[in-house]
């Protein structure tokens, strides 16, 4: 691929994932504030870190909020991923087989 072509594509991959990854972040963010009413009957933390919040409340939050939202933002990556590459015929930039070591990627 030319360097002109990579470098639009790298482009367009990075716009499209972080679309893709805020918007799954702010679903899930919504989802879980209301899962955690339902389950509670109290709102969620506004701060964790915050010295009235409980600590077991502030805990369970931290833990499950982290969790699915990191999940939600997995899925979205992985489902954009899919989809640039049925649009384009290969996989996004830094994801191609050999990537990790054309960026110095260590493992």
């Amino acid at each position: 691929m030319a360097k002109k072509d990579k470098q639009s594509s790298s482009k367009v991959w990075s716009v499209m994932s972080l679309v893709a990854v805020l918007g799954a972040a702010t679903i899930a963010k919504k989802g879980l504030n209301t899962g955690w009413k339902a389950a509670t009957g109290k709102t969620p933390p506004a701060n964790p870190a915050d010295p009235d919040v409980d600590l077991k409340e502030a805990v369970a939050w931290a833990a499950v909020s982290g969790a699915l939202i990191g999940l939600a933002r997995m899925y979205a990556a992985r489902r954009a991923a899919g989809y640039y590459a049925r649009s384009t015929g290969h996989l996004p930039p830094g994801l191609q087989k050999g990537d990790d070591e054309d960026s110095g990627f260590q493992p």
